[in-house]
């Protein structure tokens, strides 16, 4: 870094500002690389990049530069850049110039821009790790001396995007997948709408929140955990259908799976119940992919996983029975806790029967579902936002999908009657009262909004983050989190 700080004021002294305003960028590497041919006219261009190696022969330097699309080498020589070459020795893998030039194909065969003059954009005052790569005989990239510490790279991504280009085009992805969900619903006639993030009383899921406070109001604020119940607010308005792609908050656990901030999708569609929403979502998540991807199957770690319809569907107390053995339908919560300990599954004595059988799925269950499955019809007591099943009121209408052993989906039948509504809002504060930090609490003005009606209404939520590990092969939430949340550096 010394060195890097020297250089830049010699920079400053020979009468260089190192940090100029804009460069007139007129190509990118892969569209150079993809479109010059030997036969046609020179091809003239200006381009601008990041410096990833040099080599030094005297007189004549090359250098490869990598834009926003790539790599593309660079040639410089003495006798067309005159003074200015000796300018060269000050400059550094890591900082950014602009070239313009001829392109030409080199002795060697590699398609490279013979420099006719460049400009210093950014001097680097910290080197980059060095990452070397070469293509082998069969075009196949190899890496040296990678950059793979997990820490620093998501503390500092911008390096991890500079010198894992491969990490890149993860991203690029996720915007796709983003995109392209939009695209599909917007087609569908669904209106996108925004819904408030810092909320009086949180709702929507079981999780605990995050708190802060409103100065001017002097009240105490919750950042959302779910966006369902101000969703919901809007079918009653009139909305037959609607969707938000936004964050979410809770504050609990990470891991691979888990991160506090996260993105959802939520959707509501009146007139819909949750059989609908089953054949909706398979076509949905199939068509990104296949948009994205390009194809029906992708690769995650050892499996393949095909997402052409129709996917399995089965109860959820059907496959606790063939896992675990056990029939759990219809248990009491002292049996469902005498089964959980012969299970070994441990679980807390602040939770009720819904959670009890939730911690027994996830552990027991959920780890063996790797093609896309639908888990349907689940306890009533543990969806309190869920309309019971029309042939099984101990049941309710609701399903997840769980891909890679990865819930990905939740989706009710919507309960619309605002007084079982209440019924079901005074259980979980019963259970809040017993020490379940992320039960629910009564949200009056929503039981009010459904007491002007609401119609029947299917709901939806997809965790956009896991989607996009399953579409993208990565095997951590926080490889598709551009800045996932981190220990304070010490």
């Amino acid at each position: 870094m010394k060195r890097r700080l020297e250089e830049l004021e010699e920079l400053k002294k020979l009468g260089i500002n190192p940090y100029p305003y804009e460069f007139p960028v007129n190509a990118y590497s892969v569209e150079i690389l993809k479109n010059f041919r030997d036969e046609d006219p020179p091809m003239n261009v200006s381009i601008a990049g990041r410096i990833m190696s040099i080599r030094r022969m005297g007189k004549a330097t090359f250098s490869h530069i990598q834009d926003s699309k790539g790599k593309i080498q660079v040639y410089f020589k003495k006798d067309v850049l005159n003074d200015k070459y000796d300018i060269l020795k000050l400059l550094d893998i890591g900082d950014i110039i602009g070239v313009k030039g001829e392109v030409f194909r080199t002795k060697t065969g590699e398609i490279t821009v013979k420099v006719e003059d460049y400009q210093v954009l950014a001097k680097a005052i910290r080197p980059l790790p060095v990452v070397k790569e070469k293509i082998d005989e069969h075009g196949n990239r190899i890496v040296y001396d990678p950059f793979t510490d997990k820490e620093m790279r998501y503390r500092q991504r911008y390096v991890d995007l500079i010198v894992n280009p491969d990490v890149r085009q993860v991203f690029i992805k996720r915007a796709k997948i983003i995109s392209t969900i939009r695209e599909i619903l917007d087609s569908h006639g669904f209106i996108e709408v925004e819904t408030p993030i810092l909320q009086p009383i949180y709702g929507g899921a079981t999780a605990r929140p995050f708190i802060t406070h409103h100065n001017v109001l002097d009240m105490d604020l919750y950042l959302r955990i779910a966006d369902e119940l101000y969703l919901k607010r809007l079918i009653v308005g009139g909305f037959d259908g609607v969707y938000e792609i936004g964050k979410d908050f809770r504050n609990e656990g990470m891991d691979r799976m888990h991160n506090p901030e996260f993105t959802m999708l939520e959707l509501y569609v009146a007139y819909k119940d949750y059989n609908w929403m089953m054949e909706f979502t398979e076509n949905l998540i199939y068509n990104v992919n296949l948009r994205v991807n390009g194809t029906a199957k992708v690769k995650f770690g050892d499996n393949e996983i095909d997402l052409t319809p129709p996917w399995k569907r089965v109860p959820m107390f059907e496959l606790l029975k063939q896992y675990t053995g056990e029939n759990l339908e219809g248990k009491s919560e002292e049996e469902l806790r005498a089964i959980a300990r012969q299970l070994n599954v441990d679980v807390s004595s602040k939770i009720g029967v819904g959670k009890i059988i939730d911690e027994i799925f996830s552990e027991l269950v959920q780890p063996n579902l790797i093609q896309p499955t639908f888990v349907i019809d689940y306890p009533v007591e543990m969806s309190p936002l869920a309309k019971r099943h029309r042939n099984n009121p101990r049941l309710v209408e609701r399903f997840e999908v769980i891909i890679c052993g990865m819930e990905v989906c939740n989706a009710f039948s919507e309960l619309n009657d605002p007084i079982e509504q209440r019924l079901r809002f005074e259980e979980q504060v019963k259970l809040r009262s017993q020490g379940d930090e992320e039960a629910m609490t009564i949200d009056e003005d929503f039981i009010r909004a459904l007491e002007y009606g609401m119609p029947p209404t299917a709901g939806l939520g997809i965790g956009i983050d896991r989607l996009v590990m399953i579409l993208t092969n990565q095997r951590t939430i926080r490889d598709v989190i551009l800045f996932p949340h981190m220990r304070p550096e010490k």
